[in-house]
């Protein structure tokens, strides 16, 4: 009976000691990842299970301290590719405990960061994110400053200002957005595109294009428009690549924003997607406001976001009559979905799907450097087209087209002119002081902004 009991204990004392050496390296740290956008940094620690940590701050030197508890160092950090202005090294450290695991990120100025773990989403496993910010302000204020493309070879004059286009590269980072058949990230083909788009604007006399992103890496989707307002932007289109359960659909579309949840099954998908690409991101931003006078303010919020609708409706239908030129479409008039991108209230905004990445044969011409020069050309052109006839009256833009002349052909009345000009017959006759409705040929019209 006693060597029974001692027995016993003795399987029970190996169990314990078992167990404790498997909680000493229950978990792994397999990789680092660094992402660095122009005023922040991204940290990317990818682990086998959820992290449990802390952290702190040391100074002289600068340094960011995360104890990573019961977790096992399995990536050579002397492998880590570093791009941040920020972060001078990462490396490892001696732990308080045994068993745990002391990163130590040696910083190259004083920085504030934000930690928060991220639960398995395709591609990716459990994460430990680490946020990082300069804590002076000029970060934050040089922000819009770098997200400016080159200027415009053409100056306006003096007085008169630029029409202000941000174009948004959607995903980034640690986000790759939808993954083709081939293994084709979105997104790094919509970048590509983006970039093509800004350069045509910004080679538009009276145009200037910021991106909310010119590198590899993520942008809250919140932030997004708030970089547009930093910059007085007039129009803001996100670029995006479709992406499907099945392989069958195809073809570009053009989305501006729906109050209510998409109606059509491909738009509640990508209504999924998007809350996927935050999670993948980071966590959303919640804000509240305690303002008094808030009914005022949603009554004016109502006023303002009911003319940006209506203005991204009308852009949206310029760019895909255009993108129906060089692509399929897959539906020919603009769609609607909730997107937390376009939700800006003072900015139109829209979201153009250039092509399901998805689709093995859009795949293959999403890659294509002329495919996506043939989609940037559309899309700069559906813009174009819309300013040419809208432009705010204290642009360059504007006083162009005030100054617009057409001469009389054959067969071309006041009323065939007025409708192509979209202008009234009134304001062209009193634009050319004219007494009658009669025409003739060779004759020069000023053309009156509408």
């Amino acid at each position: 009976m006693i060597k029974t009991i001692s027995l016993i204990r003795f399987f029970f004392l190996i169990c314990c000691l078992t167990t404790s050496v498997q909680a000493f390296a229950a978990n792994k740290l397999n990789s680092v990842r660094v992402w660095a956008a122009p005023d922040s940094t991204r940290v990317v620690l990818d682990l086998g299970q959820s992290p449990k940590y802390s952290h702190f701050f040391l100074t002289k030197p600068d340094r960011l301290v995360v104890d990573l508890q019961h977790t096992q160092l399995k990536y050579n950090l002397s492998h880590l590719k570093n791009n941040s202005k920020l972060i001078k090294k990462i490396r490892q450290s001696k732990p308080v405990k045994k068993g745990s695991l002391r990163i130590v990120i040696d910083l190259a100025k004083p920085v504030s960061a934000k930690l928060f773990s991220l639960s398995p989403t395709a591609p990716y496993g459990d994460r430990l994110v680490v946020d990082i910010e300069p804590k002076s302000k000029t970060g934050s204020a040089n922000s819009s400053k770098q997200t400016s493309t080159s200027k415009p070879t053409v100056k306006p004059k003096q007085g008169l200002r630029d029409i202000v286009v941000a174009i948004d590269a959607g995903h980034g980072g640690d986000d790759p957005g939808s993954i083709g058949p081939t293994g084709t990230y979105e997104k790094r083909v919509v970048l590509e595109i983006a970039k093509r788009v800004a350069k045509k604007i910004n080679n538009t006399p009276g145009m200037r294009a910021v991106m909310t992103r010119k590198g590899d890496y993520f942008v809250n989707l919140n932030k997004r428009s708030e970089l547009a307002r930093q910059s007085k932007a007039d129009l803001l289109v996100s670029i995006h690549a479709d992406a499907f359960t099945s392989p069958g659909p195809r073809g570009a579309s053009v989305w501006v924003l729906s109050m209510r949840r998409a109606n059509s099954e491909i738009g509640r998908w990508l209504e999924k997607k998007e809350k996927h690409s935050d999670l993948l991101g980071g966590a959303g931003e919640i804000i509240q406001s305690a303002d008094n006078e808030q009914y005022l303010a949603m009554t004016l919020l109502d006023m303002s976001m009911d003319r940006s609708m209506a203005i991204s409706h009308t852009v949206a239908g310029d760019i895909l009559s255009d993108l129906g030129h060089v692509t399929r479409l897959h539906k020919r008039k603009p769609e609607s979905a909730s997107f937390a991108v376009l939700k800006s209230p003072d900015i139109p905004s829209l979201l153009v799907e250039t092509g399901f990445i998805s689709n093995p044969q859009e795949e293959r011409l999403l890659r294509s450097s002329r495919h996506q020069e043939q989609l940037a050309n559309a899309i700069h052109n559906g813009i174009v087209k819309y300013f040419k006839t809208h432009a705010p009256v204290d642009t360059y833009m504007a006083q162009q087209k005030a100054k617009l002349k057409h001469k009389v052909k054959s067969g071309e009345s006041l009323s065939v002119i007025a409708a192509r000009y979209k202008v009234s017959i009134a304001s062209l006759k009193k634009s050319n002081q004219l007494k009658s409705n009669v025409l003739h040929i060779g004759q020069t019209l000023v053309i009156p902004s509408a």
